[in-house]
């Protein structure tokens, strides 16, 4: 299995070929530049999915910002998910460390996932690649799974179409 940037698992392949890489670090770069543009409007709604994961790697920073041990914090705080091994969080309608006010109680040690939501996670960005490499395809059907109300994806789905033009047009003249 091929492993992108030490997190984006690409099942069905045993290694990536270079002009797979080439268009992926293209859909990275625009994944990237769209979260660095768009600030965290602390709407509290990303705080309410599902799949919250903790990396092994976090777990102890998380629960030191958290202000407990590591142990404690996955005893308190975690499930094991069985087909993929990874933690998630128990509570996530919402996050046990999202406060009334939409904050979160450990913002500056939350998971990756977290920092990352909803611009650099995996499903975004392969739609985004996606799009990129097949000239023509209208990337907005495939973002119906987002809901309108959030903030970002106001800001995706207005921005996105331009971006993915630009994309493309890098992609072609490095080809």
């Amino acid at each position: 299995m091929a492993i992108y940037r030490d997190r984006y698992i690409l099942d069905g392949l045993d290694e990536i070929p270079p002009d797979m890489l080439r268009d992926l670090d293209i859909a990275y770069d625009l994944c990237q530049t769209l979260k660095d543009t768009s600030p965290c409007e602390m709407c509290g709604n990303c705080c309410h999915q599902p799949f919250i994961t903790v990396r092994d790697e976090e777990v102890e920073s998380v629960a030191q910002v958290a202000g407990t041990d590591a142990v404690s914090f996955m005893f308190q705080y975690l499930t094991r998910d069985n087909e993929e091994g990874k933690w998630l969080f128990r509570h996530t309608n919402p996050c046990a460390f999202l406060d009334d006010d939409n904050r979160c109680r450990i913002w500056k040690g939350r998971p990756e996932i977290c920092n990352e939501f909803p611009y650099m996670v995996s499903m975004f960005m392969s739609r985004v690649y996606l799009s990129i490499v097949n000239e023509g395809h209208d990337i907005l059907p495939d973002l119906e799974y987002m809901d309108d109300t959030w903030p970002c994806t106001k800001i995706i789905k207005e921005r996105i179409p331009g971006l993915i033009e630009e994309a493309r047009i890098k992609r072609r003249s490095m080809l």
